[in-house]
């Protein structure tokens, strides 16, 4: 599918439901979305996205992302249902399987940026944007110190992009704070089930 035939597609004729997930890096969205999905079960589904940057320690290509060069992802990007640049390297979500989980009924979540975001609402007018924020800015810079994966300069560039990223997400239709991750995973799963996603579990 390219890019031309992804924006012609009737997104909102497929049975599933698509959700953007969204947050400033710390916030804790994969963590939330991976929790979700273990209580609710396949009928909810992340979609895994294509980037240039380098994995992190733990992460599995297929699995966390499909890392790719640069040459690589050009190839791909007609591809594409978003595509972003975020801090420093390049992010995108291959349409064909969101399509094929959608056409099956499923719910399917993208954890992207919120330039992405806007990008899939522009195209799917009925998705539902979610976007997950720290306590605060405070917190969140202890978050991203206690991952030890970034040096100092790469954190002060996520602290940047958060500011951004909270100012642009009043666009969005849900906000969670993830204070505590387990009222967070809850405050999520009463979002995305059971109307959105019709997965028809009682999640009390």
């Amino acid at each position: 599918m390219n890019s031309e035939k992804a924006g012609k597609l009737d997104w909102n004729s497929l049975p599933g439901r698509l959700v953007v997930l969204s947050g400033a890096s710390g916030a804790g969205k994969s963590t939330l979305i991976d929790r979700v999905i273990e209580r609710v079960g396949p009928k909810v589904r992340r979609s895994i996205s294509a980037t240039t940057r380098a994995p992190r320690e733990g992460e599995v290509p297929g699995r966390d992302y499909f890392f790719v060069s640069p040459q690589e992802f050009e190839a791909l990007r007609d591809d594409l249902l978003e595509s972003a640049e975020v801090h420093g390297a390049t992010y995108g979500t291959p349409a064909e399987p969101v399509r094929k989980a959608l056409a099956e009924g499923a719910c399917v979540v993208l954890v992207i940026d919120v330039q992405g975001g806007f990008q899939v609402r522009s195209k799917v007018p009925n998705a539902l944007l979610v976007f997950v924020q720290a306590p605060s800015l405070e917190v969140l810079e202890q978050r991203l110190r206690a991952r030890g994966a970034d040096d100092d300069a790469t954190i002060a560039r996520r602290l940047t992009n958060a500011r951004y990223e909270i100012e642009a997400a009043r666009g969005y239709d849900v906000q969670l704070v993830n204070d505590d991750l387990e009222s967070c995973v809850d405050a999520l799963a009463a979002t995305l089930a059971p109307d959105p996603c019709g997965d028809g579990i009682d999640h009390d």
